[in-house]
């Protein structure tokens, strides 16, 4: 395959693979505490072209398009007050922990609920976790409060002393570019990670994060992106429009 048509390719490569990544953010511009992903590509230089007739060194080598990587934009979304006493935001680089079937996970998502046996749970039913396991509720409970540093209080039966419940467990990571999305709006941790307890973050009682993507960008770049793909494919069917009638008019010369 020629050098034009494998240059074309892999930048068409690198494009489709951006798209996916675009359309994933647009699809997800109303998930609570969502982190949009951005790519990052590198041009790859071969050594030499094929044709090996370049006067200048520089015009041998061949730039292709490399999709080097997708990273984790972890830009704070904006918070959006709810009043729900059940709604957390999370200010600065911290996430909720849950437990799964699959072990512990972690969320910027703090749109909370009370399940039918009195703990506090994610949208999806998983535990929420304080410091010392799930947070569990009495059925006596009212007038739930949740300090900025975490701790959650109460007011029990007809007790008028705040009593306290657990303290949210709000953790950052060594490595936060190796954090997987697992679908659910959850993050497990990746090779090489680690997860600490955060000392610097607070949280925001009837607030809910939203996501971070911005649609009207991201659509913007999707139509950029969808609108490359079409040129460099005409350009691709017009080289090969090109070679055909190459061979054609060989083909007519007489032996």
């Amino acid at each position: 395959m020629e050098n034009t048509l494998l240059i074309g390719l892999s930048r068409q490569m690198t494009l489709e693979r951006q798209m996916d990544v675009i359309a994933n953010n647009v699809a997800n511009v109303s998930t609570n505490g969502f982190k949009a992903d951005r790519s990052l590509f590198q041009e790859y230089l071969m050594p030499t072209a094929r044709e090996d007739n370049f006067a200048a060194g520089r015009d041998r080598r061949l730039s292709h398009v490399m999709d080097r990587a997708t990273f984790k934009d972890f830009a704070q979304g904006s918070p959006d007050q709810t009043k729900n006493p059940l709604d957390v935001a999370i200010k600065g680089d911290g996430m909720f922990v849950v437990q799964t079937p699959a072990g512990e996970r972690y969320t910027r998502d703090g749109g909370f609920q009370i399940d039918n046996q009195g703990q506090l749970v994610t949208a999806n039913g998983f535990p929420v976790l304080g410091n010392n396991g799930p947070i569990r509720f009495q059925q006596t409970d009212k007038q739930i409060q949740i300090a900025s540093d975490g701790n959650i209080t109460v007011l029990e039966g007809t007790n008028r002393i705040d009593s306290v419940r657990a303290k949210l467990r709000i953790v950052n990571f060594t490595q936060p570019q190796r954090l997987k999305k697992e679908g659910s709006n959850l993050f497990s941790l990746g090779k090489g990670n680690a997860a600490q307890a955060d000392t610097k973050s607070t949280v925001a009682q009837g607030f809910i994060e939203r996501s971070n993507v911005n649609s009207v960008l991201e659509m913007t770049r999707l139509i950029e992106v969808n609108r490359m793909y079409t040129h460099i494919a005409s350009m691709l069917q017009q080289q090969h429009d090109l070679h055909r009638t190459a061979i054609d008019k060989l083909a007519d010369v007489p032996a």
